[in-house]
């Protein structure tokens, strides 16, 4: 939460009494246990792998980890919507030492991470960490197949509109969304040969406005 990637500080944050009141958890589970988690299990949950073995004794279950917001929102509805917009978009978070993978950022002007966030609503369907070095309109097609899929296994006739900023005008993503009937509308950079192009449209839809 805080964006200390290499979990050096865990040890003190683990005593936090803002961080247990937040998490529910003010005091440790046996004696001369902390409340929360220190360096030592976020680094097995961060460094967990497929099979467990004498370094590594806690075996996350990154499929479901991935798709857990996805079937929190699909539980919410006793019946499924006709239609839904699924938004993306790519934020800063801001990085103020010097963590690993961090990269300065044109648009934002300091040095982030880029995480790619993908809404419904007001429900948090995916949240990923990438860094601000990356095109997030290149990389979205697979966070976005993935929930298209899990939401269509439940929600089969459902129509989806993916929603965008100029980020994500991507061939490869709207070429995947006409070919999976996946309806889209993202931004376009303003450029002279688009003005150009759109000149006369624009003045009417001034005119009516």
């Amino acid at each position: 939460a805080l964006g200390y990637e290499d979990l050096n500080d865990h040890d003190a944050l683990r005593h936090d009494l803002i961080f247990g009141l937040a998490s529910g958890r003010l005091s440790g589970g046996r004696a001369n246990c902390a409340a929360l988690a220190g360096k030592s299990t976020l680094n097995r949950l961060e460094r967990s792998g497929h099979k467990a073995d004498r370094y590594c004794r806690i075996i996350a279950d990154h499929e479901a980890l991935a798709t857990l917001f996805v079937t929190l929102f699909l539980d919410q509805h006793e019946h499924a919507p006709a239609r839904i917009v699924l938004d993306v978009d790519a934020t800063d978070d801001r990085i103020h030492g010097h963590q690993e993978g961090r990269a300065f950022h044109g648009y934002y002007g300091h040095n982030c991470y880029l995480p790619l966030y993908i809404f419904c609503g007001d429900h948090l369907l995916s949240a990923t960490l990438r860094t601000a070095d990356r095109d997030p309109g290149k990389e979205a097609l697979a966070d976005i197949r993935r929930i298209v899929e899990q939401i269509r296994n439940r929600w089969p006739r459902v129509r989806i509109l993916v929603r965008g900023d100029s980020g994500f005008s991507r061939d490869s993503l709207m070429t995947w969304c006409e070919d999976n009937h996946v309806d889209f509308l993202f931004g376009l950079a303003g450029n002279t040969r688009l003005y150009d192009r759109i000149a006369s449209l624009s003045a009417e839809v001034r005119d009516e406005a």
